[in-house]
């Protein structure tokens, strides 16, 4: 019975109805199977059995975003498999990291495969009793930020070897409302998920489009000519150049000539005088998820040539190289951060460029053993690019930048989409948003 009184508990106030059981209560009461890791010492799977096809290997680093990346994850042979002793996950088993990288979560999904093995870093959380517990909704449970704040102070308050070991997850509390109102939190929260996900989807098959386009057009020299035919294949000229043969009046310069590398602001520098005058500062570590409530803050009265927009391109040049286009709202560029920009070229010439040398800068900071990876300005006059002539370029501008807008457009609803699950669900899980 729904009602408006509330309870305080270890996670926050809750409603009074709901119960709090621990992992144990509910492996006692079977409703839960004894949460298992993947294998340890001499058993756990060395690179050398790391085969193309086969079983999945997860390790934290393959849950993402609250999926399981079965694409770039290892994978070993069922020989192999056949050997382990645990970590055995099935298809609909919630997922949660608990060793180093701490709190990311994901449900299996259906595979061609009996079971996916995996890592001692990942626990995978069976539900015996659906009349009980609701595998959705436990995963958003975990996701909440109740939980999230327990988990991360109980395996050792943010350092690197943050660790909760199986027994001591045996006393974390399972919040347990009524299952009809656990499937209605589910309902709500994963049909967010799956617009991000068909966004992303959308995303993929269009940045795989643009880069075969490029391709096409930028290393096969197969470009519409003036009456729509491949250029090259149709008898197109070609001419002598520091990259080799490239299309006639075509030409060869460097990334830093055909667009701006604007390097961010030491913001700390610029702190708001007030709440009005505040505006958030936009990191690295923000380029994946956008802000967050700890996001920092500096004045708003900065030079508006460090103020981003949605759409922007930006590039960090330093820690993990990333090239993003910013979705995610108004923010002050901070340092280690290009915002990348031109007056001549359209956008969607210089994204495709700047990806393009992605792994060049990539392999100069990974190669930089004693100190953070970074690449300095001096590469980007190395990274060289063809520029066609107008009539060309016009042309390609008519194909490109729809396709790149409707990207940032995707990017935006994903944004969206994602503010939109994270301020419902810790008023899902904690009763002040519940079913009628």
């Amino acid at each position: 019975m729904k009602t408006n009184n509330y309870k305080q508990t270890q996670i926050g106030e809750t409603p009074e109805e709901w119960t709090i059981k621990t992992v144990e209560t509910l492996i006692q009461e079977k409703a839960l199977y004894p949460p298992i890791d993947g294998n340890h010492g001499e058993l756990h799977p060395k690179s050398s059995d790391f085969v193309k096809k086969g079983i999945p290997f997860i390790t934290a680093a393959d849950i993402k975003d609250g999926q399981v990346d079965m694409t770039n994850c290892h994978f070993i042979t069922s020989e192999q498999a056949q050997k382990l002793q645990k970590g055995f996950a099935q298809s609909g088993d919630v997922l949660l990291t608990h060793k180093a990288t701490i709190g990311r979560t994901a449900i299996v999904p259906t595979t061609n495969n009996e079971f996916v093995v995996l890592t001692p870093q990942v626990t995978y959380y069976r539900i015996l009793d659906k009349t009980k517990l609701h595998n959705g909704y436990l995963k958003y449970y975990f996701n909440s930020p109740s939980f999230q704040r327990l988990l991360k102070s109980w395996a050792g308050g943010g350092s690197t070897r943050d660790y909760i070991g199986i027994l001591k997850q045996h006393e974390l509390p399972i919040l347990q409302p009524s299952l009809p109102e656990q499937q209605y939190i589910a309902s709500i929260l994963s049909s967010l998920d799956d617009k991000i996900e068909l966004n992303l989807k959308m995303n993929k098959t269009l940045e795989e489009m643009g880069k075969a386009l490029f391709k096409r057009w930028f290393v096969e020299f197969e470009f519409p000519n003036e009456n729509n035919k491949p250029y090259k294949s149709s008898g197109g000229k070609m001419v002598d150049s520091e990259l080799g043969e490239i299309p006639k009046e075509w030409r060869v310069q460097s990334l830093d000539e055909i667009a701006v590398f604007l390097n961010g602001l030491a913001c700390q520098k610029y702190p708001p005088v007030d709440d009005e005058d505040a505006m958030p500062v936009i990191k690295i570590a923000d380029l994946r998820g956008g802000f967050s409530a700890n996001s920092d803050m500096a004045s708003s009265k900065v030079d508006d040539n460090y103020h981003i927009y949605n759409g922007d391109v930006l590039f960090s040049w330093s820690g993990s190289l990333e090239l993003c286009l910013w979705p995610y709202g108004d923010g002050i560029l901070n340092q280690h951060l290009f915002k990348v920009t031109s007056d001549i070229f359209p956008k969607w010439f210089y994204y495709y460029w700047t990806l393009e040398h992605l792994p060049y800068f990539r392999s100069i900071a990974s190669g930089k053993a004693t100190t953070m990876g970074h690449i300095q300005r001096i590469h980007l006059t190395h990274a060289k690019v063809l520029v066609p002539n107008n009539q060309a370029l016009e042309l390609m501008s008519t194909i490109m930048q729809p396709l790149l807008e409707k990207i940032i457009s995707n990017n935006q609803e994903i944004a969206l989409y994602k503010g939109l699950r994270d301020s419902l669900l810790p008023r899902l899980m904690s009763g002040k948003l519940r079913i009628n």
